[in-house]
């Protein structure tokens, strides 16, 4: 075999490593949420990177509502009466160091409070933990990535 096949073949599983190590030290992508008190699925979270490097964080799908196409009648800002499929309910997370996220906002739709919010990968990056906080009493859930 031709030796730049040799390498090119050899590079590639190092390349999709790398791809996959980067990868796995964002908290962009596909999280599933995980209600911390029934252990079960609650919605599926879509966190990206906006202009200002920033990340924030969409409902992308509510998995098993208590009614269909619910919406915001709690929240008292700009998402009242807004579906919550689609909502964003990150807002504003911003770097602190290796694969942790704090200064954003976080709302819990069904009580439509806005709490100060923090994040880090645990686990490799395969989850995240998620925490809510109200002075320096958090409540923390932990995402699964998919």
């Amino acid at each position: 075999m031709n030796t730049a096949i040799k390498v090119l073949l050899l590079a590639l599983p190092l390349t999709f490593a790398t791809g996959l190590a980067q990868a796995n030290n964002s908290a962009e992508g596909r999280w599933r949420q995980i209600d911390p008190d029934t252990g079960r699925a609650k919605s599926i979270v879509e966190i990206r990177r906006t202009s200002n490097g920033t990340l924030n964080g969409r409902i992308v799908e509510l998995l098993n509502p208590s009614r269909p196409n619910p919406v915001c009648d709690k929240c008292e800002d700009d998402r009242k009466n807004q579906p919550i499929t689609g909502m964003e309910i990150i807002r504003g997370m911003r770097a602190d160091g290796a694969g942790k996220w704090k200064g954003g906002k976080i709302l819990k739709p069904d009580e439509g409070k806005v709490y100060n919010s923090k994040m880090a990968l645990i686990e490799g990056g395969r989850k995240l933990e998620v925490s809510g906080c109200i002075a320096f009493i958090c409540k923390t859930q932990v995402w699964e990535r998919l």
